[in-house]
């Protein structure tokens, strides 16, 4: 009943608030994917292949000058070799981690799944200094690229390349901006085992850096104390945050989880950038399976594999049209490597071409795991 009139409510805010009597400004934007990949340990042996076609509508309201509202949701159909494994694939693709259950499996048959996700569904009322936004949103407190030991409301896979927008939260955001650099927040999520995670964050400019501070409850189980920054040494861009997780239950075997991370970034004059991030844990996940490796718990708890872990990634843009990549990533807890060369070509002004190589190698569980995943995706914007 709780969670129907939670849905209820956001409904209201956000479709019925898009038609008020005064004059109103209605935007609509999005894209349709498809996305062709093909999983394999080498060219010699089997091949997994999948296709996902996926098309985002975004509808935002902008009531008047202090109020905004959004509808955001995604439609996917799913054909291929995952599809006929059958119910824990089609459970996976219903999954909703949301304290509102937004994600329906809208059909279900052997050789394809039809999905529609609303991943975003919020009221935002801003006036003088003062920022509240409730509803399913996306609160982005990192200040790096890759790990985001501070983003305890949104933890995302870097892996997933084709989930631009990342997941949101059910949430409630309040936001008081001190000044023109620096602002107070406080933020309630909810999730779907209703546990809360609640926190309040600072952050200001000093000395040239953007600066925050964060403390709250992570998932109704940890406290947490973080800290954050961006500025630059020279002409190098200079990121990094740490955050510390201490169970506040009595709970047998709980320890103390500390993650930090730093950055540096490089953007040359022949429009390359090259970007070098590293990240520490004192108790990194204990992987046993590929999917843990790829997915992982989605946590900024459990960001970590390996105690020491590396990235690299260099981007050139050849041409005005043509964008090429690699990537990589060290752990050396799993004697294991991740390399993810990437080409993005403009065909037309809304129409994008992009090829995607993920290679990983690991020990896990005391095998060596040899994946290759290639994607190939075609993709319009409106």
């Amino acid at each position: 009943m709780r969670r129907n009139l939670f849905i209820l409510t956001c409904l209201l805010l956000n479709v019925g608030l898009l038609y008020p009597q005064e004059k109103k400004a209605l935007s609509l934007s999005g894209y349709v994917t498809t996305l062709q990949s093909s999983m394999f340990d080498s060219l010699s042996g089997p091949f997994m292949n999948e296709n996902l076609l996926h098309n985002r509508l975004n509808f935002k309201g902008y009531l008047n000058e202090n109020i905004t509202v959004a509808v955001e949701l995604r439609n996917r159909l799913f054909t291929g070799d995952m599809v006929r494994t059958g119910k824990p694939y089609s459970d996976l693709i219903g999954a909703d981690q949301g304290w509102a259950d937004f994600s329906w499996n809208l059909i279900e048959k052997q050789s394809f799944i039809f999905n529609t996700t609303v991943d975003r569904l919020w009221f935002d009322f801003q006036y003088n200094k003062f920022q509240i936004t409730i509803g399913r949103q996306r609160i982005n407190w990192g200040q790096t690229l890759v790990w985001n030991p501070n983003d305890i409301f949104n933890a995302y896979s870097f892996f997933d390349f084709d989930y631009v927008e990342k997941p949101g939260s059910d949430a409630i955001r309040v936001q008081y901006f001190t000044s023109a650099s620096a602002a107070v927040e406080l933020a309630v999520k909810a999730d779907n085992n209703n546990d809360i995670t609640a926190a309040g964050l600072y952050r200001f400019n000093r000395w040239g850096y953007d600066i925050q501070f964060m403390t709250g409850i992570v998932k109704s189980e940890d406290i947490v104390v973080g800290a954050g920054w961006s500025g630059a040494i020279r002409n190098l861009s200079f990121r990094g945050e740490a955050s510390w997780f201490d169970p506040y239950r009595d709970i047998p075997g709980s320890r103390s989880t500390l993650i930090a991370t730093s950055s540096l970034e490089r953007v040359f004059s022949d429009n390359s950038m090259a970007q070098f991030q590293v990240m520490y844990c004192n108790r990194p996940l204990e992987l046993t399976s590929f999917t843990g490796f790829y997915s992982g718990n989605l946590s900024a708890k459990d960001l970590a594999f390996s105690k020491f872990s590396a990235f690299g990634q260099f981007t050139w843009a050849a041409t005005p049209l043509l964008n090429i990549s690699t990537s990589a990533m060290w752990f050396p807890d799993l004697k294991g490597y991740f390399a993810g060369p990437a080409l993005e070509y403009s065909l037309a002004e809304d129409l994008d071409f992009s090829l995607y190589w993920q290679h990983f190698n690991a020990v896990m569980a005391d095998i060596r795991t040899n994946i290759n995943m290639v994607f190939l995706r075609l993709k319009y914007s409106f």
